[in-house]
């Protein structure tokens, strides 16, 4: 009985240290379509979409973040000093939680008699669904006009950009 004990325990801790890992989100482009990263696409001269893709289990905060801080270097780099965003949407995707099943069973055929014991796991290996954060946003110039979509472009860079995680040195 304590082996059986002693293997419920080593697939509940398991299973709890690989849930508890997470895909590493960093700030960068997109590798491809479903990579982690931000993609961008302007619409028209002042007008842009930008979505941010999260690795498995990146907080929702994190990945909204990211996408308003590639909305804030779009706008620098184009010379404009404040945007808005006129449409948001996030999405997730993948992620289903861990479960762990425990099964018994015994039966008894004259003088004899079994148990038995089943222990099971799943687990995403990514840690929890990917979020994505898409929006739209219009740059401008001069001062940041009033209202809570308009946002100051180098106030984003300044406050975001720091807690920005950028990738690890590639090893080549």
């Amino acid at each position: 009985m304590r082996t059986k004990t002693a293997l419920v325990a080593a697939a509940l801790a398991s299973m709890l240290l690989l849930a508890a890992c997470e895909t590493p989100t960093y700030f960068q482009p997109a590798a491809n379509s479903g990579g982690v990263g931000y993609k961008e696409m302007r619409l028209e001269p002042d007008r842009w979409r930008v979505t941010f893709q999260g690795g498995g289990g990146a907080p929702a905060a994190q990945v909204a973040d990211y996408a308003l801080l590639r909305a804030a270097q779009i706008t620098l780099r184009d010379g404009d000093d404040w945007f808005m965003v006129t449409e948001r949407w996030g999405a997730e995707t993948g992620g289903s939680g861990g479960s762990v099943s425990i099964g018994g069973g015994g039966a008894s055929f004259g003088e004899h008699s079994g148990v038995g014991l089943g222990v099971g796991t799943s687990f995403p290996l990514g840690g929890g669904p990917a979020l994505t954060e898409s929006l739209e946003f219009v740059e401008g110039k001069g001062a940041k006009p009033a209202g809570p979509a308009y946002y100051d472009a180098r106030g984003v860079e300044s406050e975001i950009g720091p807690r920005a995680a950028p990738p690890p040195p590639a090893h080549g």
